[in-house]
């Protein structure tokens, strides 16, 4: 006799979300796909991916433009896929629409993107699609993460996710038996989804790496994720109530560190190793002198980046954390990749108008074990830990108390002393804007970004600047009372 938790599966459908490039874990869970397609039928399993399959911090992926992933998807199977931040935000839609379009076989799913010069969907985008396995219609909506202060530089017009999926779901729910929301917004957005949006059977979710290895079950809407990095992929055995014709889940999520790579993932991979190796290996500067790099203390090459972000801002001050720099440089040629290695975090530009009292602030803490050694995670970081500030159009005195922590005892903006009432224009980056690290330095008004450069950048434009590179070797920070080592 059937019960309430044994009934016939249909259909099985497998998600993945927030990969951020951990290939190797992609190439693992296309052998547990390729399994559960041995087991079940090709015809009854559904793979899909949930956006942030790509992350430039990863060589392969940089070189390629994001070709490598789209390829692993293929080798998983994969039969639709929504964007992330990671992809929207950090490619420029050329690139975005080359990569998708010349190599992507799946259709790409957001319903809240479109072009902002005619508010129109691209060829390479829709915002739903229907797929039937085992005799059951799957309808398919992807939605992605609100960020339209960014997305808008691209040439983007994000709407609002949840009215979205709602509209679209409107349109497709009497045409299909099981209404899937693939989104990319987040925990806290999903579980309004499932209040507001009617309709709508599962959501699977992804963007704040969450990890439900029990699904919540709100109102008549199942809502599933499964975590991040590619640690686990989502599996949902799913079946039709024969007496109400509604979807039955049962859901999990498998850890994917038993499998071994698939054979074909894994060539992939290393072709892309090889490609990209190439790609990144053309020499973009030569240096003269080596430039040290430490979290720690004053050093020439966060210098050179905090003077960077000040020029090209057209700012007072340039402000900059050292833990975005995970080494230095020596003296001879610098490669792209190089450079992508001891930089590696999509972060952006941005100046703002900030106080002098929370400048000040900020650069008290800085002096601060705490703060230099303080691990940071997410917001476009790709380093180890926050690290000291380093400052352009700065100097600043510092000495030791008697308990031998450094504290500031005098600040300089040009030849002025910094005036807590006034406000400056300082250049910094994006990661500030979003509360993590300095947090004073997100009381900034007037914020402004600059979309697409990255910092690493800025930094390869200042190191065929001899002067710049000169000016940097300069102590803007003064101990008194001792050295720092």
């Amino acid at each position: 006799m059937e019960t309430a938790n044994n009934w016939p599966v249909e259909a099985v459908l497998l998600h993945s979300n927030d990969i951020h490039s951990r290939l190797e874990n992609a190439a693992r869970m296309a052998s547990l796909i390729a399994e559960e397609r041995r087991f079940y039928g090709s015809d009854r399993v559904l793979a899909v991916d949930i956006g942030d399959h790509m992350d430039r911090m990863r060589p392969e992926t940089e070189g390629s433009d994001g070709a490598v992933n789209i390829e692993l998807l293929h080798a998983a199977c994969c039969e639709a896929a929504t964007l992330g931040n990671n992809e929207g935000l950090t490619f420029v839609p050329e690139t975005l629409e080359s990569v998708y379009r010349n190599y992507a076989k799946f259709p790409v799913l957001v319903a809240n993107v479109k072009q902002l010069h005619d508010s129109e969907c691209p060829a390479w985008l829709a915002p739903s699609t229907i797929i039937s396995k085992g005799g059951i219609r799957i309808g398919l909506i992807g939605v992605t993460a609100r960020f339209p202060d960014f997305y808008e530089l691209l040439g983007w017009e994000v709407t609002d996710p949840i009215a979205a999926a709602a509209a679209e779901a409107a349109k497709l729910r009497p045409h299909v038996d099981v209404l899937v929301v693939m989104s990319h917004i987040g925990l806290p957005l999903d579980r309004r989804m499932a209040e507001e949006a009617p309709g709508i059977d599962l959501i699977l979710g992804g963007h704040t790496h969450h990890l439900l290895e029990e699904p919540l079950v709100i109102g008549t809407t199942t809502v599933c994720a499964a975590g991040k990095f590619g640690e686990r992929i989502g599996r949902i055995e799913i079946g039709i109530d024969p007496a109400t014709s509604r979807p039955r889940f049962r859901a999990s999520c498998v850890p994917v560190a038993a499998y071994d790579e698939h054979p074909e993932a894994a060539d992939i991979i290393e072709r892309y190793r090889e490609l990209s190796s190439e790609r990144l290996g053309c020499v973009v500067a030569h240096l003269e002198t080596a430039l040290e790099a430490r979290t720690d203390q004053e050093s020439p090459l966060p210098n050179l980046l905090a003077a960077s972000l000040r020029r090209w801002t057209q700012a007072e001050i340039g402000l900059v954390n050292n833990g975005q720099l995970l080494a230095g440089l020596s003296a001879g040629d610098v490669t792209a990749g190089e450079l992508h290695a001891i930089c590696p975090s999509p972060i952006n530009p941005c100046r703002m108008k900030l106080s002098g009292a929370h400048i000040r602030e900020a650069l008290e803490q800085s002096l601060q074990p705490e703060y230099i050694e303080m691990p940071i995670r997410g917001f476009g970081f790709r380093g180890l830990v926050l690290g000291t500030l380093s400052v352009d159009g700065m100097r600043l005195e510092v000495e030791h108390t008697a308990s031998g922590q450094l504290q500031l005892s005098a600040a300089f903006v040009g030849d002025e002393p910094l005036n807590d009432e006034r406000e400056y224009t300082v250049g910094t980056i994006d990661m500030f804007t979003f509360g993590v690290g300095y947090l004073s330095i997100k009381q900034g008004t007037e914020v402004r970004y600059y979309l697409p450069e990255f910092i690493r950048d800025l930094l390869a434009d200042a190191l065929h600047d001899s002067d710049s590179i000169a000016e940097a070797a300069r102590e803007r920070i003064i101990v008194r009372g001792g050295a720092a080592t």
